[in-house]
């Protein structure tokens, strides 16, 4: 069944119908859900998701946008949560420079650092307990590169959330031991270099995910994203691969439980 490595099912768009939505997700072909935090609190209720649902998973982490806020006292309590066996990545953790527009220089160095030191200090606490992690690059594939590049050693792999980068990149990710996550985009007309992504690298590098409630596919682009849409993602990966949508939803969850060491 399909496996979706990243969604935030803990978001406020789901409050009205979410016990019946993920309790319908078996019957739409969805296996698996890696629900993702994004902050100290999403990572909190990530937990409480994973331990109510047999099929979700969590991963905790801050995100880059609120990282700023961050203190070694969330460092501990993310180390704290993630001692719960259902807790299976660090993320979702990395860079955003999607907001500077309306920044000084020195606010946007000030962020930019700040972003850095607390990425680097989640990436420690994945490697301290051997999880993988999951990245976000957003206007930084260069500074996202460099710092993976330096920690690739000490974490058991990890995924390249939302990928956006060149086939190259994803090439020199592949020989670190990432993945890259491919959702919605794939299925946008304007998708640039998402497509050249999926047609050269290996369907072993490749995982699946739809960042719900965000960027769902075509034909609901603008409308609330759920892992129910993930077949219109498989069917454009299979088209481009020139393979069966079987083999690219049994691959692509093959590379997920490995990954997350759920075999």
């Amino acid at each position: 069944m399909i496996f979706d490595t990243h969604a935030h099912y803990d978001d406020d768009w789901f409050d009205e119908d979410r016990e019946a939505l993920l309790r319908g997700l078996s019957s739409r072909g969805i296996g698996t859900v890696v629900n993702v935090g994004a902050s100290m609190r999403g990572s909190r209720e990530s937990v409480a998701l994973a331990a109510a649902y047999p099929f979700i998973y969590a991963a905790v982490g801050v995100h880059p946008d609120h990282a700023p806020e961050m203190t070694e006292d969330d460092i501990a309590e993310l180390r704290a949560l993630a001692a719960d066996a259902k807790v299976i990545a660090i993320g979702e953790i990395g860079f955003d420079y999607g907001h500077e527009e309306d920044l000084t220089a020195e606010e946007r160095d000030r962020q930019r650092a700040a972003q850095e030191h607390w990425f680097r200090r989640q990436l420690e606490l994945a490697a301290e307990l051997s999880l993988p992690v999951i990245i976000h690059s957003r206007g930084a594939e260069g500074d996202t590169l460099a710092v993976m590049r330096e920690h690739a050693g000490t974490l058991p792999g990890g995924i390249i959330h939302c990928f956006s980068g060149s086939p190259e990149t994803a090439e020199e990710y592949r020989k670190l031991g990432f993945h890259v996550g491919v959702g919605g985009v794939i299925t946008f007309k304007n998708a640039r270099r998402l497509p050249d992504v999926v047609a050269s690298a290996p369907l072993s590098q490749i995982v699946l995910e739809t960042d719900a409630p965000y960027m769902a596919p075509v034909p609901f682009r603008g409308k609330r994203n759920d892992s129910g849409y993930l077949p219109y993602v498989v069917a454009k990966i299979a088209e481009i691969k020139g393979v069966s949508e079987e083999e690219v939803i049994r691959v692509t969850e093959e590379n997920a439980r490995k990954l997350f060491c759920l075999d």
